[in-house]
Formats: C-alpha cells, sequence, structure tokens
C-alpha cells in the first residue's frame, strides 16, 4: 500500500516502509493478541496497516501528518471512526482505552525512547508493545546486565517488560532509505506489580548511574550520594552499571533512599 504520491517528511522523521514480506511479519508479531484492541503508531501510508486488518485486529491507528491521514481516510474503509489525527505523545491514553491493549508501530527514530517511556506510563493498559525501531535502540532494549549495550533504556523498561529482540531489518526497503539498519523488537508486560522502591528515585538512580558508565559506582554516584557517604566499601559500590541487574538497580535505590531518607 506504500504510495510514491505521499513525499516522507523529513521533519517528522518519516523512511516509509515499502516491503510487504517486512510488514507482515511486523503485524505477526501480535499473532498471540487476539481479540485485544490494538493502536497502530504512525501508519503513514498503511503498509503495517493492511496486515493488521488482515488478522483481524481491533485496530485503530494515530497519525500525525494531515496527508496521511487523508491517504487512510481514502484507501481504509474499515478505519472508518477509527483513524485519530494527532501526536501520540501527546494523548491521553486512558481516555481511548478503558482495559488493555497493544501498540505497534515502525516508529519514527528521533522519537522511539520518547514513545517507549510513554508506553511506560500506561503499563497498567499496554500488555505488549511491538514494532521496528532503529538497530541500536532495539538491542538496548533487549540487552541483559553485562552487555556493552545495556544502559538506561533496558534499566527503565525491563522491570515491568520482558523484551524479545526479534529480527534485523534493512536500510533498503525504506523510502528514503535510512543511513542505519532497523530491528524488530516485542515487550510484554510481566507480572511486576510495583517497584518495591521509590519509583522516582529508581529513574533517578538508574541515570545518574549511566551517565559515567565507565566508571564504578563508587565515583558515578557521587552527584547523589557525595563525595563523602560513608557505606561505599559496601560490595555493590565496586561494579559499574551495566554490570546491575534489575534486582540490585532496586537495592541501589534503597541505599540511596536511605541516605537521602526518602521513605517508600
Amino acid at each position: 500500500m506504500y504510495h510514491r504520491n505521499i513525499r516522507p517528511k523529513k521533519s517528522l522523521g518519516q523512511h516509509f516502509l515499502k516491503d510487504p514480506e517486512v510488514a507482515r511479519r511486523i503485524a505477526g508479531t501480535l499473532s498471540g493478541y487476539h481479540g485485544q484492541p490494538v493502536l497502530e503508531v504512525g501508519p503513514g501510508t498503511g503498509v503495517l496497516t493492511r496486515f493488521l486488518l488482515d488478522d483481524a485486529h481491533d485496530l485503530s491507528v494515530v497519525e500525525i501528518d494531515r496527508e496521511s491521514v487523508d491517504y487512510l481516510r481514502l484507501h481504509f474503509p474499515a478505519l472508518e471512526g477509527r483513524i485519530l489525527s494527532g501526536d501520540f505523545l501527546r494523548m491521553d491514553l486512558a481516555q481511548l482505552y478503558t482495559g488493555t491493549f497493544c501498540v505497534i508501530g515502525n516508529y519514527p527514530y528521533h522519537i522511539s525512547s520518547q514513545i517507549f517511556f510513554k508506553v511506560l506510563d500506561y503499563r497498567d493498559q499496554v500488555i505488549c508493545c511491538a514494532g521496528m525501531i532503529q538497530k541500536e535502540v532495539a538491542e538496548r532494549l533487549a540487552a541483559g546486565p553485562g552487555s556493552k549495550t545495556y544502559g538506561i533504556l533496558s534499566a527503565l523498561i525491563q522491570p515491568w517488560y520482558d523484551v524479545e529482540y526479534l529480527f534485523t531489518v534493512s536500510e533498503q526497503v525504506f523510502d528514503p532509505p535510512p543511513k542505519v539498519k532497523s530491528g524488530v523488537i516485542r515487550m510484554v508486560r510481566n507480572n511486576r506489580k510495583a517497584l518495591d522502591c521509590d519509583e522516582q528515585l529508581y529513574r533517578q538512580v538508574v541515570k545518574t548511574s549511566f551517565n559515567q558508565r565507565r566508571k564504578t559506582l563508587r565515583n558515578s554516584m557521587k552527584p547523589l550520594l557525595g563525595k563523602d557517604f560513608p557505606d561505599y566499601a559496601l560490595p555493590i559500590f565496586d561494579r559499574r552499571p551495566e554490570q546491575l541487574s534489575i534486582e540490585q538497580f532496586i537495592e541501589l535505590t534503597h541505599i540511596t533512599a536511605q541516605e537521602l531518607r526518602i521513605e517508600n
């Protein structure tokens, strides 16, 4: 359904997928979620949308580009009343869905991290989030402790979602071709109900520690704990941030909370 008369807009980070086989495989990442409402982010000219409709998903789409919205309304009558014109990042998803739903898309690279943090805000409703992003970001999302790509995104998303890197996509299947390869991931909501620590402080601890990722936590945590923190002798401070599991980051948050007198 890729249409050459609609030109990709650089300001929106648009790279239109033109390979239907890749689109079919991406749509297939939600094969286990029939019966769940699905929200597609940034459908463009509907290359992925067509396969999601073929799979009989209860589909709505959100698109910020007016030209694409007009195209979708003309060529996808099955989406009548379910094409949302606007900015996904500004939407109140709880107003759209009262229960659980899935999110999918060929996400704009320049806002992909913001999209996943948006999903995180609605983690009690978004039970699966799948789609295509820059390969490097996809690898970060799925990386485990000890990996060079394990970082802030990994440690903030993985407490709530099990992330799987599914497959790599060549830059040649897009118009215009991006300068990097793409990766398709699937994030499935796990059973964690609470973080067992102050969540805002957890985020601050993760970001502070990775700001100097090559240093041990004894050094990288000084902006939060100060240079005279008395418990730097604890073994956890011998480690670098990429060596910490999610549970160890929670432990570090508890240590930080005690020093800053923050109660959970």
